[in-house]
């Protein structure tokens, strides 16, 4: 592809008046889009042009990702590519709820390749090979409480998130519906995107951790994972821990891979990051939006622990033992966004993954 250079500054007005959707300028070398996975089904029969009501021997093309990039000049070695969670598309890591730079515009800022992802069956990878129903349920306040923002309509004490109706409609308008979609569909659709932007590192956020893993395991091209919030871990067979009771809905429940395959996680450096507003110890607190983190923080130390006591090199950081204070599910798009993306670089710079080509 023919290199281009753009120097760009986006600009996104909000409410009454204006907020840089990017905090300087910066040019890029190439930026696009692509489709990459996927599989194609034919239709039963013989394809008959003359007949538009019939779909005999016609084609689908599904189950793939969506992949928007941009590439800086002067980049570093390794692109970041971000999958998302439930609930959710690449909005995640774009411009926040507010107007102020994701972490797809600070790494960019700061000279990495990004990648972002809409997993198959979600966004702007929507189509399924697969039908499903869709129930338009109502359940905002469900996420709002479940992202540990507050117990709806207020918010926790110190949480750094704004607190104006615009941005609140914002990241309520992002939501997007999670049809049935197979971790190893995405898992495969992730290591498709691996094989055309090549070595990189995967940055996951909390549903999207379950694929992530998996893509780790089945991609030599991940030369490491930071996960936010991972929703799930794997473990070899026969070392599963328990399902840990919680008030929450939503169960921390582990999954048993092949010892074979889990030891590919101990071969890259891995990080996980944890909000505030946790609570720690082993018994079910009453509020359910903050008990459903309390059993998955737990089951992320016990899986670090394990893949450690294999050789491997996984950390969790739960953020406020560094100081860093009042963060949500969300932490990319928290106030202090910048202070985590500080942390998620500065772990970058120690394993050696933020040096330039």
């Amino acid at each position: 592809m023919k290199k281009i250079i753009v120097s760009m500054m986006a600009v996104l007005s909000l409410t009454a008046g204006s907020v840089c959707a990017m905090s300087k300028p910066v040019t890029i070398a190439d930026q696009g889009s692509f489709m990459v996975g996927g599989k194609v089904v034919t239709a039963a029969g013989k394809y008959d042009t003359s007949d538009p009501h019939s779909f005999a021997g016609e084609t689908l093309h599904g189950d793939h990702a969506y992949v928007f990039y941009q590439i800086p000049i002067k980049e570093k070695k390794y692109s970041l590519i971000f999958l998302h969670g439930y609930g959710q598309s690449g909005k995640t890591w774009e411009t926040t709820p507010d107007g102020r730079d994701g972490f797809q515009n600070i790494f960019l800022s700061r000279g990495y390749k990004v990648y972002v992802v809409d997993q198959p069956r979600r966004g702007r990878a929507g189509q399924s090979t697969e039908p499903y129903n869709f129930a338009a349920r109502p359940d905002d306040q469900l996420w709002y409480n479940t992202f540990r923002i507050g117990e709806f309509p207020n918010y926790y004490d110190g949480v750094k998130v704004p607190r104006d109706e615009a941005s609140l409609e914002q990241f309520f308008r992002q939501m997007t519906p999670s049809f049935p979609t197979d971790q190893k569909i995405i898992a495969d659709a992730m290591i498709a995107v691996f094989e055309k932007s090549g070595e990189g590192i995967l940055i996951t956020h909390s549903a999207g951790g379950g694929p992530g893993w998996e893509t780790a395991m089945r991609s030599d091209k991940v030369k490491a994972v930071v996960s936010f919030e991972p929703g799930t871990f794997p473990f070899p067979i026969g070392e599963l821990p328990s399902v840990e009771e919680t008030t929450s809905p939503f169960p921390a429940v582990g999954q048993e891979v092949a010892l074979e395959d889990f030891m590919r996680l101990t071969k890259i450096p891995i990080v996980v990051y944890f909000g505030d507003n946790i609570p720690s110890g082993n018994k079910p607190v009453e509020n359910w939006g903050q008990d459903n983190w309390r059993v998955r923080l737990n089951l992320a130390r016990k899986w670090a622990r394990v893949v450690n006591e294999y050789g491997g090199d996984a950390e969790i950081v739960y953020l406020p033992d560094l100081g860093v204070t009042g963060n949500t599910h969300f932490l990319m798009a928290d106030l202090n966004n910048v202070e985590v993306a500080n942390v998620m670089e500065q772990w970058l710079k120690s394993k050696g993954l933020s040096k330039r080509n």
